[in-house]
């Protein structure tokens, strides 16, 4: 993401992932540049193959591994565009994130297609509890909620999630739900997560494809 050669915007980024995060990393250290922020993170499964250049999603959005000042961290630099449009910009040192690696040619597809293009952020509207899952509502910018559908895929934090219930079309404050299962609690920020927290949200691909190959013949009736 960013200001520097080596700083590349996630929107610029080629890496795929499949919203199956690999480890809950942790925030080392962050140094702000004024239009921009350096990051430096552990997480030792993300890096144990990790070299200059490759992609990481860090919470859904995906960065580019500038350095690696011990074997277990990478760092990377995110531009002012991408803390705007993203929950990077409240991370400090000490928070918790959630990492993949790109998925290589010929990896297991696990998830849904995730870019690491972060298309808006959300909050956290409820979290309820059940015996064996917790149900989280999210609450939506207005402008994405077109893109989500009941049992479609969204990306939350960087994880893939199956939608499992969405506000009326009327209602003035959209909102999505997700059922998260104790394996998602136990291996992801979503456990921990309450009402209120910032998420970074991208929804399926696929959705905004097929409106704007659409366009054309709504256009014309």
């Amino acid at each position: 993401m960013v200001s520097s050669p080596w700083v590349v915007m996630a929107e610029e980024e080629d890496g795929m992932f499949t919203g199956i995060v690999e480890e809950r990393g942790r925030i080392v250290s962050r140094e702000d540049l004024g239009d921009s922020a350096r990051f430096t993170v552990a997480g030792p499964v993300v890096t144990k193959d990790a070299a200059h250049g490759d992609s990481i999603c860090v919470n859904g959005v995906c960065l580019t591994v500038v350095d690696q000042p011990a074997t277990d961290q990478f760092t990377v630099d995110v531009m002012h565009e991408t803390l705007a449009r993203s929950s990077l910009s409240d991370l400090d040192t000490g928070a918790e994130v959630n990492l993949e690696r790109a998925m290589p040619a010929g990896g297991r597809f696990g998830g849904h297609i995730v870019q690491g293009h972060v298309d808006g952020v959300g909050r956290i509207v409820s979290v309820t509890p059940s015996e064996h899952w917790r149900v989280v509502r999210v609450g939506v910018p207005a402008a994405l909620f077109r893109y989500i559908v009941e049992k479609g895929s969204i990306t939350i934090d960087g994880v893939s999630l199956t939608v499992s219930a969405v506000s009326g079309p009327a209602e003035d404050n959209p909102w999505f739900e997700v059922s998260l299962i104790p394996t998602t609690l136990d291996l992801t920020t979503l456990g921990s997560a309450s009402p209120g927290t910032a998420v970074n949200l991208e929804v399926d691909v696929i959705a905004k494809y097929v409106e704007k190959l659409a366009e054309p013949h709504a256009a014309t009736g």
